[in-house]
């Protein structure tokens, strides 16, 4: 598939508008004391997070995270090590990942959540043998 003239341009016109309105990484690297990566913006942000928070690095050991390198653009990060790659727009956006990644962690965090009611219904729960079943709704007739 050839590339025109004009996709070429209206390209580079949507890449112009990005750059315009996300700051561009000047910096990037991985703090072993905090276990966090850093990212230093050309608008004097920085912006720090933990592996484990990300999509692609959400595994990833602390050597895999140094020798990170920043895209011509700035708006890309890449984790040789992991052939993982970040781009500051969306990570941006979606807050260190997908819409669709970000909601299944907070579906885990929730579901995980411990309180003293919910220990205690678990607890008469299991007194009973488990949780109630449902009752199964029957038709008319």
């Amino acid at each position: 598939m050839a590339i025109t003239d004009r996709a070429y341009k209206a390209a580079n016109r949507r890449g112009a508008a990005i750059q315009a309105t996300f700051p561009a990484a000047t910096a990037v690297g991985y703090d072993r004391r905090s276990a966090r990566v850093i990212i230093k913006l050309a608008s004097g942000l920085h912006i720090t997070f933990a592996p484990r928070d990300v999509q692609g690095l959400e595994n990833a050991q602390p050597d895999d995270l140094t020798d990170a390198d920043i895209s011509p653009s700035g708006l890309g990060i890449h984790f040789p090590k992991l052939d993982a790659d970040l781009y500051l727009p969306a990570l941006l956006e979606g807050f260190l990942g997908t819409q669709r990644w970000m909601a299944a962690q907070r579906g885990k965090a929730g579901g995980s959540a411990i309180t003293p009611a919910k220990a205690a219904a678990a607890r008469e729960n299991g007194k009973l043998g488990g949780r109630p079943r449902k009752e199964k709704a029957t038709s008319p007739k």
